[in-house]
């Protein structure tokens, strides 16, 4: 998320295109930050946007233009969706901090690691029958079987979905 850029997003095709994680430098190395490559290459993936996503990006696109102008010179426009206030990457200790943390508090949820929110919309989609392939492939998993094995937990009750259809079918 923090090393995702605009030209990676179509908003009138509604799709995201994952390129590249961001690595921060620490200060004792020099500081920046690297868009380097991913683990491996089925982690470079094109990603179908639901529309409430599409709409909080184009909210975010009218957010990061009101940033440029409040920054005015000092602005460096790399081009990321989730800027710091001077348009470079931000990095992810200030996100889960000063952002993530209180937004869990004031929601009054527990802490959570930011991590656990991709476990959880990949156990809800395979709760809501999506199949499994999909979701391996939203993932950027390397295989089905991996989503399959990390995921397991969630598809015991999905047998009774299966069951049913079977019935339905040929009862």
């Amino acid at each position: 998320m923090l090393a995702l850029k605009w030209v990676d997003i179509d908003l009138d095709a509604g799709f995201l295109q994952v390129r590249a994680p961001v690595h921060h430098r620490n200060r004792r190395d020099g500081g920046g930050y690297t868009l380097e490559a991913p683990k491996t290459a089925r982690s470079m993936r094109r990603i179908k946007l639901a529309e409430t996503a599409s709409t909080a990006l184009r909210r975010q696109r009218a957010h990061v233009a009101e940033m440029r102008l409040a920054a005015g010179a000092e602005w460096c426009d790399e081009d990321m969706v989730f800027p710091d206030t001077s348009g470079r990457a931000q990095r992810s200790n200030h996100i889960l901090q000063r952002k993530f943390q209180p937004l869990l508090k004031r929601a009054g949820l527990p802490l959570i690691r930011f991590h656990d929110l991709r476990h959880t919309a990949a156990t809800l989609l395979l709760h809501q029958g999506v199949n499994p392939k999909v979701v391996s492939e939203m993932l950027g998993h390397t295989t089905v079987a991996m989503t399959l094995d990390v995921y397991s937990h969630v598809l015991p009750d999905m047998q009774d979905t299966a069951t049913q259809a079977m019935d339905k079918l040929f009862g």
